[in-house]
């Protein structure tokens, strides 16, 4: 089945936000996506939705196990190892070092980076095995998703940021590890981008309005998954290993 589908990805938090919207652009140009997320529910709806280029694990990105999950559909359902990684699912947490309820604190720090710490290095050592033969004719790509909160610290984020500056240093090691076996590892930097992901984090609806009257258009997760699509578009010998993507009106961080 795998001839049909020019590329394999797999994408964590697949089912809202960026991850979702990569799923979608994804398959658009071709391209098949194993999608992990904890609500089984919502993957049934996608799974229906963009037949047979998708496939749902659910499950908790955090856990290893999971992640081996996703890798074996890959090869299972698609006939090949995945070509691309986009390591998205993540929480957040507002407040600053004093302020911040750090009874969530733990859980957010096992998904953001010890989750994501995991699915880096199964996808770099898989990678590494197919690459020998493959590369410079097919590209393989690691994509992971910070933060602008990763880069400047935020004042209404600062321990959400923290997860964020811990992941920024993890990709760039990945990247001067694996990219001289014809691996890419790029990390994207989004500002705000409306989502789910302000739901979880605490963000009431007056936070949102608040940057929409400073900022003015906020991104859609359709904007990230551009970006993300073009980096993986590019030949295997050109490397995109950092966007920071912005609403335009949008100063700091």
């Amino acid at each position: 089945m795998s001839e049909q589908f020019t590329r394999i990805a797999i994408i964590t938090g697949a089912t809202s936000g960026i991850g979702e919207a990569t799923a979608r652009k994804f398959i658009a140009s071709g391209y098949a996506v194993v999608g992990n997320a904890r609500h089984a529910e919502k993957l049934e709806i996608l799974e229906q939705e963009l037949g047979k280029a998708f496939c749902g694990v659910a499950g908790d990105a955090s856990e290893s196990s999971v992640l081996d999950r996703l890798f074996a559909e890959a090869i299972e359902r698609f006939g090949k190892e995945a070509d691309i990684v986009v390591a998205n699912a993540g929480c957040g947490l507002k407040g600053s070092v004093k302020d911040a309820d750090l009874s969530r604190f733990e859980e957010m720090l096992k998904l953001n980076v010890t989750g994501t710490l995991t699915l880096l290095q199964k996808a770099a050592r898989k990678m590494i095995v197919t690459q020998q033969t493959l590369y410079p004719k097919q590209a393989a790509d690691i994509v992971i998703i910070g933060s602008v909160s990763g880069r400047h610290i935020s004042p209404f984020s600062t321990v959400y940021g923290s997860t964020k500056f811990a992941v920024h240093s993890l990709a760039e090691g990945l990247r001067r590890e694996v990219g001289s076996k014809g691996i890419r590892v790029t990390l994207v930097e989004p500002g705000i981008v409306l989502s789910g992901f302000q739901d979880t984090a605490g963000y009431g609806d007056n936070h949102l309005q608040k940057f929409e009257a400073e900022f003015g258009s906020l991104l859609q997760g359709e904007d990230v998954a551009n970006a993300i699509h073009f980096i993986v578009a590019q030949p295997p010998h050109v490397h995109l290993s950092d966007i920071v993507i912005r609403p335009t009106g949008q100063g700091y961080p």
